[in-house]
Formats: structure tokens, C-alpha cells, sequence
């Protein structure tokens, strides 16, 4: 199982939001964001910010850190390492279903993700057997697009994405081109875009809680 930090639920336990972090971060980098989406206690969200594996990443010279997956080229189509996604996809969904071995029913479980953690929880979610309450993808891109109308599970899924319009690492074509698919394939997917780089701002945020109190309550 995943190493993770917690920020838990302000009353009983009802629904949980696993956010999966971006590539050299852990799963720290997201943990203040809970406390300040100020969500309701009476929903009784448990929010999961797992820590991914520690391995060298051929772009950062082969220097090892904390990544969902390797990446061995800038190109867009060759950036998302296949097997490394589906490696960690597999570790996330073992999450899921801790989570639903406690009582949490599917559609009271949001994935969410940054940047690489975004390429997991787009990967992931469509592939599930349980419908998920929903998924945020946030300043990401898709992994093997081509393979989703064929693997895809779910025939409806709510999707939030996010990106800012000068992002330099993740531009925000490749955010348009997973939207594109997505709503190809029939999802629901809601699009925002803010002038920012790399990062998630406070506007963003402002629209993360009101999506959440919508697929939550």
C-alpha cells in the first residue's frame, strides 16, 4: 500500500477525496490545501494525499525522486511512461478500495490529481469498476488517449479540469487535447483555465470547493 498523510474527516467519516501529487513533490504538498477548501464537517470528508514511489526519472538525469511514472521525453505522445502509469494506477486503485472496504460507497470518492498525479486519476477512473463521484485533473495531460475508447469501463463519468494558460511544463494544448477525448468518449467534463503557470491559485481553488460541495453533498 502507498505511504500517504491524512487530514481527517471534522465528523464521522462519510466520503473521501484521494489527491495525488505532482512529479518531485509528496504527498505534503497538498496536505494544507484541505483545511483551506473549508469544506463543511457534516460531510465528513477524509482527505488521502498518498506519497508516489521514489525512482530515477530519465529527464531530470536520471536523478531519483518521487514520481507516478518516468518520463523520457518532453514530446507530449511519449512524455506519460505506459507501464509506470499502470503500475501506479493499480497502487492508487488499492487506495480506492481500502476506502471502500470502510463503508465509503463509490460515489462519495473523488480522485483528484496534479500534473503526473493528473495523468493517474484520468487514467484510472474510466477504467474502474465502480463509478467514482467524480475526478479533478489539474494543469495535466492524458496517457495513451488512443487506448481509452477500448479500456474504458465507465460510460459516464464527471470530470473537473483545470489549467493555467501559461503553464511552460504542461502547455495548455495538452490539457485541451484530454478534454477533447474525454468528451469524445462521453463524459461530463467541465473545463477552467486562469492566467498562471505550473500551480493552482486561489480563483481555482474558489472553483475546486464549489465542484466538490456539488459532487459531495
Amino acid at each position: 500500500m502507498l505511504e500517504f498523510v491524512e487530514y481527517p474527516a471534522q465528523s464521522t467519516h462519510k466520503a473521501s477525496i484521494i489527491w495525488l501529487h505532482g512529479l518531485g513533490d509528496s504527498g505534503n504538498g497538498f496536505l494544507p490545501i484541505a483545511p483551506e477548501l473549508g469544506l463543511p464537517a457534516d460531510l465528513g470528508v477524509r482527505f488521502i494525499f498518498p506519497h508516489a514511489p521514489e525512482q530515477p526519472v530519465t529527464i531530470n538525469g536520471g536523478m531519483v525522486m518521487r514520481a507516478w511514472y518516468d518520463i523520457k521525453s518532453f514530446d507530449l505522445d511519449k512524455r506519460a511512461d505506459e507501464t509506470g502509469v499502470r503500475d501506479s494506477s493499480a497502487q492508487v486503485e488499492a487506495l480506492i478500495q481500502a476506502e471502500l472496504d470502510k463503508g465509503i460507497p463509490a460515489d462519495k470518492i473523488i480522485l483528484a490529481g496534479f500534473s503526473q498525479g493528473g495523468v493517474i486519476a484520468l487514467h484510472l477512473a474510466p477504467r474502474l469498476k465502480q463509478k467514482l463521484a467524480g475526478v479533478m485533473a489539474l494543469s495535466t495531460y492524458m496517457c495513451a488517449p488512443q487506448k481509452l475508447a477500448d479500456e474504458a469501463v465507465q460510460a459516464e463519468l464527471d470530470i473537473f479540469m483545470a489549467h493555467g494558460s501559461q503553464d511552460p511544463v504542461v502547455p495548455m494544448m495538452a490539457g485541451r487535447q484530454a478534454f477533447d477525448t474525454l468528451t469524445t468518449q462521453g463524459y461530463t467534463v467541465s473545463w477552467q483555465d486562469y492566467p498562471m503557470a505550473h500551480q493552482v491559485c486561489a480563483e481555482e481553488l474558489t472553483a475546486i470547493r464549489t465542484w466538490l460541495l456539488e459532487k459531495l453533498a
